[in-house]
């Protein structure tokens, strides 16, 4: 691993965003592409369907869902399918083309996401009152609310994968430090210099902070290294920290960021960072 890592600039940044701002589950064009089912979308459909790297997941796949992977080809933001990046329990990434640039198509499978677990990152977060308990619409929520988090980082200037475009259950992004197949996790590398990484993460923790979010499950496993850069991921849990369990999911991350420096060598106190990280606040 490189011994020095670059901090992403934070001036000049936009606004972090509105701390209220609402998030919208209702049905998008992707839904609209699906009901109808004109020829074009039925074609691709099964382009999709047959696809290699689809093939094992076709079955969790709902037609909404190819109606989202159409519509985002219509867009513009797809050109090309390629393989399989990773595979959890809710959802899969994608490599794709998009324009000159390699992106990420992140897509949540509505039927096996388990979004219990979702919703205790949802309720209590002033940007999802409403939202009731069909699975569609907290997938859905789910989704948009990682786009926003992730737009509302990138503007309080903590390196993220860029956010290129959402619809319904699917978030294309930026592709970064593809390896082997996926990027290298904080966890699976050698830290040369671990007082310059962990500069880096507890500057990013703060700036989330400023920013009014908390990632609720930051450790060496959602930071990953892109180049020179630390990069955070994940952001899907994030929590504004209005959020009742706002304070409890800021603790924990500062434990554990704090306990894999501590792994590598450094004296770092879980206080100590959670001190930095909200500059005294209580």
């Amino acid at each position: 691993m490189t011994a020095e890592f670059d901090l992403v600039d934070a001036e000049d940044v936009d606004s972090p965003g509105d701390e209220w701002e609402e998030i919208d589950v209702s049905d998008t064009e992707a839904d609209r592409i699906a009901r109808k089912r004109d020829r074009e979308f039925s074609d691709f459909r099964e382009r999709i369907k047959d696809a290699d790297q689809f093939k094992v997941e076709a079955s969790v796949f709902d037609d909404a869902t190819f109606g989202a992977l159409y519509k985002l080809v219509q867009d513009g933001h797809i050109d090309a399918f390629g393989g399989p990046i990773s595979t959890g329990k809710e959802a899969n990434v994608y490599s794709a083309l998009g324009g000159d640039d390699e992106v990420a198509v992140k897509v949540y499978r509505i039927n096996a996401s388990d979004f219990r677990d979702m919703r205790g990152y949802l309720d209590g977060d002033p940007r999802f009152e409403g939202i009731g308990s069909n699975k569609s619409d907290v997938v859905k929520a789910w989704v948009r609310k990682e786009y926003a988090n992730l737009k509302r980082a990138q503007a309080a200037g903590v390196r993220v994968p860029e956010p290129i475009a959402v619809e319904r259950n699917v978030l294309v992004m930026e592709l970064l430090g593809i390896d082997e197949g996926r990027a290298k996790r904080l966890a699976e590398v050698h830290v040369e210099n671990p007082e310059t990484a962990f500069e880096v993460v507890r500057e990013y923790m703060r700036r989330l902070h400023d920013a009014g979010l908390v990632h609720g499950d930051l450790s060496e496993y959602n930071i990953i290294l892109h180049g020179e850069e630390l990069v955070v991921i994940d952001l899907g849990q994030a929590v504004t920290v209005h959020h009742p369990n706002s304070r409890d999911f800021l603790e924990r991350d500062c434990h554990n960021v704090a306990a894999f420096f501590r792994r590598q060598g450094l004296e770092v106190d879980d206080d100590d960072l959670l001190e930095f990280v909200t500059g005294g606040d209580e």
